[in-house]
């Protein structure tokens, strides 16, 4: 069992920035990809970035330039740097641990075994 916990959303104006973190505890955090996800209101969560054990990084193409994921195996912890932010990137940011490639609706995506609780993060225009 894994226990994640979501910090660092707010309001911000667009082209701002904000640092989201999210803490892991229960298993060796090191040993499984993080991963970043988003639901906007009446959308399905979509997934934004992960980063495996050796640190390397995909993102969806939305955010790409613009976000960098990166963890703290030390403080099993990992990050969501949010930079240029627009209004089209607010939602609520979910944490995910385990991230694995998956199939949904024959489109390629990923998902966790296991969520965060989530935490708000809203631009203004």
């Amino acid at each position: 069992q894994v226990q994640l916990v979501e910090s660092g959303g707010g309001l911000v104006q667009a082209g701002g920035s904000l640092r989201l973190a999210c803490e892991a505890a229960g298993r060796t955090f090191s040993s499984f990809a993080m991963g970043w996800f988003r639901q906007a209101p009446g959308k399905e969560r979509a997934f934004v970035a992960i980063i495996d054990t050796a640190g390397i990084a995909i993102y969806a193409d939305s955010v790409k330039g613009r976000f960098t994921i990166s963890r703290n195996n030390a403080k099993n912890t990992v990050y969501l740097q949010m930079n240029s932010l627009k209004s089209e990137d607010t939602a609520v940011y979910y944490c995910g641990a385990q991230v694995a490639p998956t199939r949904v609706a024959g489109r390629s995506t990923y998902s966790a075994a296991y969520w965060g609780q989530g935490t708000q993060v809203t631009v203004s225009s």
